[in-house]
């Protein structure tokens, strides 16, 4: 064990962290593929800089330390910095109603804040989720972020009394933004925060149409394992996700982010760094755009970004002032595990706590294949199997591995940043039924979950009750719902373009869906809503969008 100046464990030698990184890295070293490019400072020293794979397939253009490429939603600190700027010159409060600058918007029974937009505690719907329903990757013009969030009639839930990740509440801010600050939003940040920082390589896109130096392509993966271009259905993103960087002006914030600051006021930093409190006084450790939580005993700091064909994890353990920044134009690559990765080996064991305890999949055994569903909320959650650990499945989507102890089993905020979700184990023998009821918490709500069938209804005999046409006034779209041999499908008919979506029936009145496209992977619940035995709608559940009403038309 190395043995640092004051007599405790140290850190591994750099030259043994570059060996291991390389060895990590390996896979992604490739003449044929995108890549990645990744930057490691401690310190605010360079210990590791490499570009690995393509920047172009199509032009055979290597990845370098200096590739520039999309950051995603690791974009959305940087608008909450520019609002507090703002607040410092005293131009609006965090704590405004969102109805006072943006008085067009339909108004709440609890008028959501600007600071619950930056923390996600809004309860307002996203434009963005809501449009790939019915749009799916048609591009959206100027000014369709606004009417989208128009168009909202309905709330997911009570301000602040949840959490659920929304890009539209960042597209209201970035719009406030830009309102207040006398200046189009990508000139506000250059000027604001680029600018004093160095950090000349970074700027923010509306849409990946317009040609920049430098920018690496980004690359979806095919079926047949070819390549189609990254596209992000926008002419406007914003502070939602707009960034582009490179390793080297990434690193160069994270070292202001935990160093002295030149922009913004440590009160301003305070602020983007607390937890976030719910109404029932449950705390969750997303900040304003931030992720602020323990790791194997040490604190980090991160936040995480994904666009088509790319993605980025940005992290600092500020404890040890190491900074890890990646960025991928479509390798096949976990970016936020990767970075944990590195984090264990640039800190080592003796630095670090050991990873906790998995549950076993024994005791979990009687619930494999089985699907519960609240009463009260409608909310559908199934259990699996996930690299041999037990996981949880929310409204259709692919199950994702649980953490836990003997008395709960979770699904860990950090990692999927929705929640938290809590389980209560349980007293289960490796060959017992599985229990009618389980008891589970969304964001410390807890509800009694029921078991449903093992099997749902036949298609035809559902299909033969929901065939018919839908409106649906949020999306400004219709729909119609029918019956193809053995399948039960919906195509969705939007302003710009249309989806379709196929179902299963999980049991009377529940459905999961999911999109047929391959590119828009969408998953979620439907339930049927009956007035005087009469079906007169459909209501959809995403993890970012509750009771969506697809209305039933005709008789």
């Amino acid at each position: 064990m190395r043995v640092s100046i004051d007599g405790g464990p140290a850190a591994p030698a750099n030259e043994v962290v570059i060996q291991a990184l390389d060895e990590l890295l390996q896979p992604h070293n490739r003449s044929d593929a995108p890549g990645l490019v990744i930057g490691v400072a401690r310190h605010g020293r360079l210990v590791y800089r490499r570009g690995l794979g393509l920047a172009s397939i199509e032009h055979g253009v290597a990845n370098t330390a200096w590739t520039r490429m999309r950051i995603g939603s690791t974009s959305k600190h940087f608008a909450c910095l520019a609002a507090l700027l703002l607040a410092e010159d005293g131009k609006l409060d965090l704590d405004d109603q969102v109805r006072r600058h943006f008085p067009e918007l339909a108004p709440n029974a609890v008028e959501p804040t600007l600071r619950q937009l930056m923390n996600h505690t809004s309860g307002l719907r996203c434009y963005l989720d809501a449009g790939f329903l019915s749009d799916g990757l048609a591009v959206r013009p100027a000014g369709s972020g606004w009417a989208g969030q128009l168009r909202q009639r309905d709330v997911n839930f009570v301000a602040g009394q949840r959490f659920m990740y929304n890009n539209g509440g960042y597209h209201l801010l970035s719009l406030l933004i830009q309102r207040l600050g006398g200046m189009p939003f990508e000139q506000f940040l250059k000027e604001r925060i680029f600018a004093p920082l160095g950090m000349v390589d970074t700027l923010s896109l509306p849409s990946d149409f317009a040609i920049h130096s430098n920018m690496a392509t980004l690359h979806v993966k095919q079926a047949d394992g070819s390549y189609k271009r990254g596209i992000f259905p926008s002419m406007e993103l914003l502070g939602e996700g707009a960034i582009a960087s490179t390793i080297d002006d990434m690193l160069r914030w994270l070292a202001h982010l935990r160093g002295p600051k030149r922009v913004g006021s440590d009160a301003s930093w305070e602020q983007m760094l607390a937890p976030t409190r719910l109404g029932n006084g449950v705390t969750v450790p997303y900040g304003l755009g931030l992720m602020r939580h323990q790791y194997r005993g040490t604190e980090v700091i991160h936040h995480a970004g994904a666009v088509f064909g790319g993605s980025c994890q940005m992290l600092t353990v500020p404890g040890h002032a190491l900074d890890i920044v990646i960025l991928s134009n479509g390798a096949q690559v976990d970016v936020a595990a990767l970075a944990k990765q590195v984090v264990d080996a640039a800190l080592g064991d003796a630095l670090l706590e050991p990873a906790p305890a998995r549950p076993e999949l024994d005791s979990f055994r009687p619930l494999l294949g089985k699907r519960y569903m609240s009463p009260s909320s409608g909310f559908v959650m199934g259990f699996a199997e996930a690299d041999g650990r037990p996981a949880l499945s929310l409204l259709n989507l692919p199950p994702f591995p649980l953490d836990g102890d003997d008395r709960h089993w979770r699904l860990s905020f950090e990692d999927f940043a929705a929640g938290p979700f809590s389980i209560r184990r349980p007293g289960l023998a490796g060959d017992a039924a599985a229990p009618p009821t389980l008891q589970i918490s969304e964001s410390g709500v807890e509800e009694s979950y029921h078991l449903l069938p093992e099997t749902g209804p036949a298609i035809g005999e559902v299909g033969r009750e929901l065939a018919g046409r839908y409106s649906v006034p949020e999306l400004d779209a219709e729909a119609v719902m029918y019956v193809d041999g053995a399948e039960l499908k919906m195509e969705v008919k939007g302003h710009l373009n249309s989806t379709l979506m196929s179902f299963e029936p999980l049991a009377a009145d529940v459905l999961g869906w999911q999109m047929t496209a391959a590119e828009l992977p969408l998953r979620g619940i439907a339930r049927v809503q009956r007035q005087d035995g009469k079906v007169v709608a459909l209501r959809f559940d995403t993890t970012r969008t509750r009771n969506l009403v697809f209305e039933r038309q005709g008789g």
